[in-house]
């Protein structure tokens, strides 16, 4: 297949969404559909190394909203909204359902687009979505996303994101005593320099609207095997795993383990390393399975 991609855009203004296509749309079959890969806030580069083991298939990548290529704002973008931008890049390519691919808060995007607009997927494979709406420890989960936002808004960007850093690195259920918690320091983890006045940050803008959003249990369920909740063998009692489990029980599924953690796909983009090339065997193994 070809490798040649070009770029599009759907929307207007703040609402502009960019996407690629990766391959000959002509080439696209029902039994082969065109793969979407993606997350949030996290780009379209972040799949570079994982399109790379489809190019026997036409991939699409995006950026969303408010991310990377496409304008900013500073108003919150909950996942209904991240949806309606997804319907309308699958609707654009016009070939039919999709298979779909999608991590972290594009995974709980992609819950919201498949209980609004089923007929738009082949297969979803939602990967550690991070809702929290199903977990005993709910609440307090909550409090911490709801902090991270309003220091965000009080205190800018390196506060926020060393609160952050340190909540995805929590293991197990969210105690009083992590509540109470000193804030940490932002210096911990190479960030310096105090709060610049923006507003924008797209990680920002997706909370706590992501972590607060509650699956449609019915529209998931009326799925059945063309939806995949999957969780990294490695992630343990991480937030987005205990996510990830709490709505597959919800759904009353059993998650796939896949290999690697939070980031198994990546290949170094952004830094971060996981085993992409088992990753992608394991993908390709259940989209076969379940198409």
């Amino acid at each position: 297949m070809s490798t040649s991609s070009t770029t599009s855009t759907v929307g207007e203004g703040t609402e502009t969404v960019t996407y690629d296509v990766h391959g000959d749309l002509a080439s696209a079959t029902p039994d082969s559909p065109p793969l979407f890969m993606l997350a949030s806030p996290m780009d379209a580069v972040g799949f570079t190394t994982l399109r790379g083991h489809f190019t026997d298939r036409v991939v699409v990548t995006y950026d969303p909203r408010g991310a990377a290529r496409n304008p900013i704002d500073t108003t919150d973008i909950p996942p209904t909204d991240h949806a309606e931008d997804l319907h309308r890049v699958i609707t654009a390519l016009g070939v039919g359902p999709v298979d779909v691919f999608a991590s972290s808060g594009g995974a709980v995007n992609v819950l919201a687009l498949v209980a609004a607009h089923p007929e738009d997927v082949r297969v979803v494979v939602a990967h550690e979505p991070p809702c929290f709406a199903y977990l005993p420890d709910r609440d307090n989960a909550l409090a911490l996303t709801r902090d991270i936002k309003a220091t965000y808004e009080r205190e800018g960007s390196p506060a926020a994101m060393a609160k952050f850093i340190t909540t995805v690195m929590l293991r197990g259920e969210i105690t009083q005593e992590v509540l109470d918690a000193p804030a940490p320091d932002p210096a911990m983890f190479g960030m310096t320099g105090g709060d610049d006045g923006s507003r924008t940050d797209p990680l920002m803008r997706n909370m706590p609207s992501c972590m607060e959003y509650e699956p449609d249990v019915a529209a998931l369920r009326a799925l059945g095997d063309r939806l995949v909740i999957a969780v990294g063998e490695e992630s343990g009692e991480e937030l987005a795993a205990r996510g990830g489990r709490s709505v597959a029980a919800a759904v009353g599924v059993e998650p796939v383990v896949f290999p690697s953690n939070h980031g198994g796909f990546l290949g170094g983009e952004h830094g971060q390393q996981g085993d992409p090339d088992a990753f992608a065997a394991k993908l390709r193994d259940v989209l076969a399975e379940r198409g």
